[in-house]
């Protein structure tokens, strides 16, 4: 069984850092893709931002020049890099992880960034 393992979510003020990481768990193989997608109440999931395992990287307008998006291929593991934090930004982030069209998700992280 897949299982992807969030941490690093948590509440901080306006401007400050958080770094999101993902394990990935329960499978032998690499993902062709990992990323970060968020919802916030009342909004729908959208993507953060993803990298494939070429180590191509894309990012949501929003965030560019904020958010910083890596992986360890070797294990799996994707992070997020938040920087200057915006009450905006306050969501659930969900790692996502995608193979031969089968989709997986984490539980969901709670990010709150306080004014």
């Amino acid at each position: 069984q897949v299982r992807l393992v969030e941490s690093g979510g948590g509440l901080v003020q306006s401007g400050g850092s958080l770094r999101l990481s993902c394990a990935a768990s329960g499978t032998y193989y690499s993902f062709n893709a990992m990323g970060w997608y968020r919802q916030a109440p009342g909004k729908q999931r959208d993507l953060v931002a993803a990298i494939v395992s070429g180590g191509s990287a894309n990012y949501a307008d929003s965030v560019k020049g904020r958010f910083t998006i890596s992986r360890d291929g070797a294990r799996n593991t994707v992070y997020l890099q938040m920087n200057s934090l915006k009450p905006e930004d306050t969501a659930v982030y969900y790692c996502n992880a995608e193979r031969q069209s089968r989709l997986y998700w984490g539980q969901g992280t709670q990010v709150t960034v306080s004014s």
